[in-house]
């Protein structure tokens, strides 16, 4: 079975609105461990910052922008195999929907990816036992620093959820958005 590693981005339990974030991300990505190893040496090549884990904040760094779309654009190393799962939070609240935002993610990967996966995911506690019995293949769950695959979900996630975060606040930023923009998967409802 294939694996797809997953991480989110904005995900602050039940609470749609009031919190830090508008905008929840969950990204999948479908590289195989040593693509993302690469990936992510190259990162590191490329950023050269002493933290042990780079996390999105180091690609968003305004003197980073050439490195971020390098990854995530047409020549880069994660393009067609990866997605992003947008949620706008607020527009969530004001319909009243369950706010569960990790099973809806979670089913998202499938939907992208296949019934016939297995999805590594970032340890997360809110992905209670109950919680994964909604999810239609099995999960297991890794630290992000043990495994490449899930740094470049993590990757993914966090700057789709700026992006979309900052498009909602009428700050758009067209040149990231149509980078972004093959990574959004068809079951978000938050735009770029």
């Amino acid at each position: 079975m294939r694996e797809i590693a997953c991480d989110e981005s904005g995900y602050e339990g039940v609470r749609l609105v009031g919190g830090v974030t508008d905008v929840f991300a969950h990204a999948g990505v479908g590289l195989a461990p040593a693509a993302a190893a690469g990936c992510v040496a190259e990162l590191r090549r490329r950023i050269r910052s002493p933290a042990e884990e780079y996390k999105a904040n180091h690609l968003l760094r305004g003197k980073h922008r050439d490195t971020l779309l390098w990854l995530f654009g047409p020549a880069g190393p994660v393009l067609g195999h990866a997605h992003v799962h947008l949620v706008d939070k607020t527009a969530l609240a004001r319909s009243g929907a369950d706010p569960d935002l990790l099973v809806p993610a979670l089913r998202a990967v499938v939907a992208v990816w296949g019934a016939d996966v297995v999805i590594v995911h970032d340890r997360q506690v809110a992905l209670t036992p109950g919680r994964l019995a909604r999810v239609p293949c099995p999960v297991r769950f890794v630290a992000a620093s043990a495994d490449a695959r899930v740094q470049v979900a993590d990757f993914l996630a966090g700057v789709a959820r700026r992006a979309a975060s900052e498009a909602l606040a009428g700050r758009p930023d067209p040149e990231l958005a149509a980078v972004l923009l093959p990574y959004v998967s068809a079951t978000s409802d938050a735009l770029l």
